[in-house]
């Protein structure tokens, strides 16, 4: 529980962070608070059998892998001799046992937790699937939120996943009470810094409102609501708060209405009894409570904890590798899943772990002026190279082929992690592209299935020429239909024009013609086809007569339009397209 509507106090601080921004964050997690969580989401879905709780753990760990979020498990020790009155309460002891307890928990050691009970088995087989992931274990002497608070508040990990309101008492700075998967995936996270300066609460005035409204390690005033106790803890001031409890017990917090009435509040219109009074020494004047609240203060302030610089903390420090045979063998036994299974799950979120180490490596490296390129970067980038892109729920990814990394070949993955990580291997695979798509204009293959030569090309024009004139269904882009006799006298085409236009005037026949004629034919035309718009270099044209009652055509190059006609239209649009194959010939 932690504290009494603790949470409620702390609710205007509250925010609710991205899944992203645990990336390449250490992060300790209460064990035991997860487990309560998700046994208390399942349970009523499957029995515990089924281990549904241990498998939603599983997906929460593999999520946060994937991000490169370094995880320690902190479990819980001994119960603290404190708390004993509330953990018998929990257990639903008889009213007098209780009492029995509370006359003399002082007098009390811890109390070694039940081994052998049903949550403590639980609580095994979460440290054996945490191991098998690379995640170690940190066995708390009493209570783990306070190992975690004394983690994070000697800076020894970026923050505590805990849902007990308490850890802020201990001493942390940012807590994570929640996690949700998914798309959208969050964490509902309160942080110190927020409390301090949104409330004007520190640490002294949150242990005070434990005093005051009750938590694990006592009742609290009876009577006192939520809001009156925070006026009155605001009142007094963060630094002073703690001294005042020290010197006065909780008398101060009597009504001056009811001043008559020595160790009475009224709060709600209701007076209570005050449990005890504390004189200026600091002893305790009442013999049923004795020292409680400076010892609730001692337990909040100096929890039994392993030190920072203690070898249990050291070696929970240490990155652990990642076990493959042993996690397929685990979820066999805890989910009978088969390791391929196993392996579509984890794999792809340990390889981009490994690709965020690396990301992070590197942009640590430009941050300290030292841009090493990526072949001489003592880790070996773990991208082979991109097999293409792709987008996922409206997110820009690569998929990626991995190097050797446990038999993993192929995954997909956030462009900005690529990007930060290896840009080189971008840059190698858009190269690659647009080498493939002018390897495949090149190699596109012609009309004609071959390439053609100049002498070829020179063939054909002059046969199209002909066949406008003539109708001749010898032209391969003109054999469908046959030209009308009654043709115009000559035709003049303007090869600087995109449409070329077709008109009329009598000049003598092509140099086919002539030469069945036995008429000296004239030098043919020289046309760049390799140029986009085809120009006649030099012409030399020869007037001729008529001769055989028949018409000589030529191309003229002038200017001057006149009416087209719809056949002379048609031709041209094909002399066009005729003229373009020619130029793809080339090109």
């Amino acid at each position: 529980m932690g504290v009494k509507n603790l949470w409620d106090v702390l609710e205007q601080c509250k925010k609710t962070l991205p899944l992203h921004h645990l990336h390449n964050k250490r992060v300790c997690i209460d064990l035991s608070c997860w487990i309560v969580q998700l046994q208390n989401v399942n349970k009523s879905h499957c029995p515990i059998n089924n281990k549904l709780y241990l498998a939603s753990l599983f997906h929460r760990l593999r999520a946060l892998i994937a991000l490169n979020c370094s995880l320690i498990f902190v479990t819980d020790g001994s119960i603290p001799a404190i708390k004993l009155c509330t953990y018998r309460r929990r257990l639903n002891l008889r009213p007098e046992a209780q009492d029995g307890a509370n006359s003399h928990s002082q007098n009390l050691s811890s109390l070694k937790r039940n081994m052998g009970s049903e949550f403590s088995c639980m609580i095994k087989e979460a440290k054996l699937l945490g191991l098998a992931l690379g995640i170690p274990c940190l066995d708390g002497i009493e209570e783990a939120e306070a190992q975690c608070a004394l983690l994070n508040l000697e800076s020894l990990c970026d923050g505590c996943f805990s849902s007990d309101s308490d850890t802020f008492l201990f001493g942390a700075r940012t807590v994570y009470r929640d996690i949700c998967l998914g798309e959208g995936g969050h964490v509902v996270c309160y942080e110190m810094d927020d409390i301090e300066r949104q409330l004007g609460f520190g640490r002294n005035s949150l242990i005070s409102l434990a005093l005051l409204l009750g938590s694990d390690y006592t009742q609290g005033v009876r009577g006192l609501g939520l809001e009156a106790a925070c006026q009155i803890v605001k009142s007094v001031g963060d630094n002073d708060i703690l001294r005042k409890i020290a010197s006065e017990g909780l008398s101060f917090t009597r009504k001056k209405k009811n001043s008559k009435k020595q160790g009475q509040v009224k709060c709600n219109d209701k007076e209570t009894t005050l449990s005890c009074k504390v004189n200026m020494n600091g002893g305790i004047q009442n013999s049923q409570t004795d020292d409680q609240y400076l010892r609730v203060v001692e337990a909040y302030m100096s929890p039994k904890c392993h030190s920072a610089d203690s070898d249990v903390v050291h070696r929970a420090l240490v990155q652990r590798p990642f076990q493959h045979e042993q996690l397929q063998m685990l979820c066999s036994r805890f989910f009978e899943w088969p390791p391929e299974k196993t392996d579509e799950y984890i794999l792809p979120k340990i390889a981009e772990r490994d690709l965020r180490r690396f990301a992070y490596l590197r942009s640590t490296s430009s941050q300290l002026d030292v841009n090493i390129p990526m072949k001489e970067v003592p880790v070996k980038c773990p991208v082979s190279a991109i097999i293409k892109r792709r987008k996922v729920h409206g997110r820009e990814c690569f998929e990626v082929l991995w190097e050797e990394l446990y038999g993993i070949k192929s995954s997909v993955v956030p462009s900005d992690l690529v990007e930060s990580a290896c840009p080189e291997k971008i840059k190698e695979f858009d190269d690659k592209r647009v080498l493939e798509k002018k390897n495949q204009r090149k190699s596109r293959p012609t009309k004609s299935g071959k390439q053609c030569s100049l002498t070829e090309i020179d063939q054909k024009l002059q046969h199209l020429l002909l066949d406008i004139e003539l109708g001749s269904e010898s032209s391969p882009m003109a054999s469908r239909e046959v030209i009308s006799d009654q043709m115009p006298t000559a035709t003049e085409v303007n090869f600087m024009n995109r449409d070329p236009p077709i008109i009329l005037d009598s000049y003598c026949r092509a140099t086919m013609l002539c030469q069945e004629t036995d008429i000296t034919a004239p030098k043919h035309e020289v046309i760049d086809l390799l140029s986009p718009s085809p120009q006649v270099q030099s012409r030399v044209v020869s007037r001729c007569t008529q001769m055989n009652d028949q018409h000589i055509t030529i191309i003229d190059l002038s200017e001057s339009e006149t009416e087209r006609s719809p056949e002379h239209v048609r031709k041209a649009r094909e002399l066009r397209l005729f003229l373009a194959s020619i130029r793809d010939d080339f090109n």
